[in-house]
């Protein structure tokens, strides 16, 4: 009979436990992180705008993977007023330009799940997922132990990510 290999991947012991990244208390974890007193390093926060903010998934599909945020706690789009909205897509557009300068990878999912049906595990406030993706980045591990393989800790990624923003000096500039 041969042993049975363990991979640890303890970081995901309170999502599988139903814990939360966020102290206790009102509103959504993304309100509740940004009234828990705590810095952006200690919540990952990458980016602050005038309306949003992007910070990395705690619970992440890969490497990288962020939410960009606005700070209004609202559960679709079109109850964002125009301000927010031109920003939440701006912020979209710069973290699609920081992953690609930090991790180049070798493309990116993009989206949003409004309400609970449609996948929305925090369907109260509106996030968009900018998900960097690597061939052959999808393995066994997901599909026969509900576990991913991350190669790099949330503290790496959110310097690597917070270096390579562009509003933060890093990363290629583009002109549209």
């Amino acid at each position: 009979m041969s042993a049975v290999e363990h991979l640890w991947n303890g970081w995901r012991s309170a999502y599988v436990g139903g814990s939360s990244p966020a102290p206790p208390g009102e509103g959504s974890v993304f309100t509740r992180l940004l009234n828990s007193g705590l810095t952006d390093e200690e919540t990952y926060i990458v980016h602050r705008s005038r309306t949003c903010f992007a910070l990395l998934n705690a619970f992440p599909y890969s490497t990288g993977h962020l939410l960009v945020v606005p700070y209004r706690e609202v559960p679709d789009l079109t109850d964002l007023d125009v301000e927010e909205a031109i920003d939440l897509w701006s912020t979209v557009h710069e973290a699609v330009r920081a992953l690609r300068a930090s991790h180049q990878p070798a493309g990116l999912n993009v989206g949003i799940n409004m309400g609970p049906v449609a996948g929305g595990s925090i369907a109260e406030h509106l996030h968009v997922h900018v998900v960097p993706r690597w061939l052959g980045d999808s393995n066994f591990m997901t599909a026969i132990a509900n576990t991913r393989t991350l190669p790099e800790a949330l503290i790496e990624s959110a310097e690597r990510v917070r270096n390579a923003w562009p509003s933060s000096g890093g990363g290629p500039k583009v002109h549209v």
